[in-house]
């Protein structure tokens, strides 16, 4: 396995390794990585036959108090677990490598970025879309990998790559969950113990959405209330950002789950920000 800082020697590999019939897959990461990451590029693995893995944490997707310089960095324990899970090949640029002096053109994919974590974190996802564009296009891949956690990001991403008609298989990766059920995240180092042994309400949250839904409570309205509830008396310690139900496409509120709806949701603690969703029953 390579890593790389630099374009150039990103393209002259990847041309390389097009010229032998191989195809490419993608997986971009913010670094940080764990188990979740590992399964997205276990998934590339699958779909192509040379994984490249992009460790760059992206200055423009956060937001001026926002969590960008104390963001985890470890290239050295991510590179090992990137041999581990079978990538090939590491691209790690710095900030001056992906956005030279002068950059001022940015991507911005209207109305799926409006709610959501979209609205509360104003400009994110215009950066995650100018980087990810930007990505796509350095590595030039048959097929990325991008988690169902951040499901609003998925959607983008979709949306962008059908809106430029990039030749790209966009893959949504399985949420992959700690054994108390807490969705894994690098945000999840920053929690406090007290902390910690609350994140694990918003699965269980979404278990009673789904549970409510089963058992044929299927307004949306009632559904948030109850989830909300549940949050209130197990993580006393965060504030619910959104409790959202919405369409997996549009993302679109709807007034009735159905098959195919996105039950999501964000809760604030002091130390981290979490995001979690499930797909109706």
């Amino acid at each position: 396995m390579q890593i790389v800082e630099t374009i150039k020697q990103v393209r002259q590999i990847i041309a390389l390794q097009k010229k032998r019939g191989k195809r490419i897959g993608f997986v971009p990461t913010m670094g940080a990585l764990h188990q979740g990451h590992l399964s997205l590029i276990r998934l590339a693995k699958k779909h192509s036959d040379f994984v490249v893995v992009s460790i760059f944490v992206n200055p423009t997707q956060f937001g001026p108090k926002e969590d960008y310089k104390k963001y985890p960095r470890n290239l050295k324990k991510d590179a090992a677990l990137c041999q581990s899970a079978g990538a090939d090949l590491i691209f790690s640029p710095n900030v001056k490598e992906v956005y030279s002096k002068g950059f001022s053109t940015f991507i911005n994919v209207e109305g799926l970025t409006q709610g959501l974590c979209g609205a509360s974190r104003p400009g994110h996802f215009r950066g995650v879309a100018t980087v990810v564009s930007k990505l796509l296009n350095i590595v030039q891949p048959d097929a990325a990998v991008f988690g169902q956690k951040d499901a609003q990001q998925l959607a983008v991403i979709r949306q962008m790559t059908k809106d430029l008609d990039l030749p790209i298989k966009i893959i949504g990766a399985p949420i992959v969950r700690e054994r108390d059920g807490l969705a894994m995240s690098s945000r999840n180092a920053y929690l406090t113990l007290e902390e910690r042994a609350e994140a694990p309400a918003l699965y269980r949250a979404l278990q009673l959405a789904v549970s409510m839904v089963k058992s044929g409570k299927r307004e949306a309205d009632s559904v948030k209330r109850e989830m909300a509830k549940l949050l209130y008396r197990d993580a006393p310690l965060g504030e619910i950002d959104y409790i959202e139900i919405v369409d997996n496409e549009a993302l679109k509120p709807v007034k009735q789950v159905k098959k195919n709806t996105l039950i999501a949701l964000a809760m604030n603690f002091p130390s981290a920000r979490l995001i979690d969703n499930i797909i109706g029953a």
